[in-house]
């Protein structure tokens, strides 16, 4: 039985797109063991999975260093057949190069790569040559495989399922506001804007993080819209998964949530701001929009991963995405609300 052995151990929307490498290996490999390495806090992500066989953790907030080379530790007993690492960094390198794997698969930009087996270029997006990253990814089992990837999937469980369903009784929308980078989220003002021109039936749900509640319960506050419901911190990553399922829509940002609306193949409308598609990060459900500024911007895109506060601070890749722009999905999608 062969045994792989995945490394993400970067954000939670970065594990979600990488979920789409243990969807490819069972396809090709459905008697294999494959486990998947994640840092400690986004293991709720893959409760459950029916093709995962174990998770491991690396606890990078306390004792770092040494959590590593306990990492290490266990994957050397291991003795995987195949690590495959999605990561550029040192430390996941350092990981890969030493895992004594038979064959050890990672990024030519890590730099350990010229230790491992096989090292595989990584091509940076442009627009005239936009790669989604599950096709990055895909590269590095594409010797294993095919050049085809596989979609990322989330499996929430009957549990999680249940937990939303009372929130389900009525059509609805899900917005998810926050983000960790300022330049990547839509303001608070403009979604208070979208939010109070939304059709009367329909119930509003807030996702996000314990962290996110000041900024959804002022979102809350400050719309005059009466259906929205706070639901911050109170389901985890699965059951939100699970909520986004049925959706009449998902508005989200360039962040996590649109990963999770993807990996259930909920419908999506994902708000660019100062990002953009071409990165490689756009949704990928089959009923997905894109929402950004209709005109070409001099500073825009500013950066891959978004910046604390606007590098030239009028933010207008956000001011200037009108609220037509975010309601145009819901009229696309009229059948649903009336069904």
């Amino acid at each position: 039985m062969q045994k792989f052995l995945v490394i993400q151990t970067a954000f939670i929307g970065d594990v979600v797109l990488a979920t789409a490498l243990a969807e490819k290996l069972h396809q090709q490999y459905p008697q294999a063991q494959i486990d998947f390495l994640l840092r400690k806090g986004n293991e709720g992500l893959l409760a459950g999975h029916p093709f995962i066989h174990e998770v491991l953790i690396w606890d990078k907030k306390k004792n770092k260093q040494k959590n590593l080379l306990k990492v290490l530790a266990e994957i050397r007993k291991r003795r995987y057949d195949k690590v495959i690492n999605v990561q550029r960094f040192a430390a996941t390198g350092l990981l890969t190069a030493f895992s004594k794997a038979r064959e050890s698969i990672g990024f030519d930009k890590n730099p350990f790569s010229f230790l491992f087996s096989k090292k595989i270029k990584h091509l940076v997006n442009t627009g005239s040559e936009p790669k989604h990253e599950i096709d990055r990814n895909q590269d590095l089992i594409r010797s294993l495989t095919d050049e085809v990837p596989a979609r990322p999937v989330l499996y929430p469980s009957t549990a999680d399922f249940d937990k939303v369903k009372e929130f389900k009784q009525k059509k609805y929308v899900t917005i998810s506001p926050a983000s960790v980078w300022f330049t990547k989220q839509y303001p608070a003002d403009k979604w208070i804007s979208f939010i109070d021109k939304l059709p009367g039936p329909l119930e509003i749900y807030l996702l996000g993080a314990s962290s996110d509640i000041a900024l959804c319960e002022s979102i809350r506050r400050a719309s005059t819209n009466p259906n929205i419901t706070l639901l911050c911190g109170k389901l985890s990553f699965l059951e939100s998964a699970a909520l986004m399922k049925d959706a009449v829509m998902n508005f989200v940002n360039d962040s996590a949530p649109l990963h999770f609306a993807s990996a259930v193949n909920a419908p999506v409308t994902a708000v660019y701001c100062s990002t953009i598609p071409a990165f490689g990060f756009g949704p990928l459900s089959d009923q997905r929009f894109i929402v950004q500024i209709k005109e070409d911007l001099y500073c825009r895109p500013c950066g891959l991963h978004g910046y604390r506060a606007c590098p030239e601070k009028h933010f207008r890749c956000a001011y200037q995405i009108q609220d037509d722009q975010l309601l145009l999905p819901l009229k696309v999608n009229e059948h649903e609300l009336s069904r």
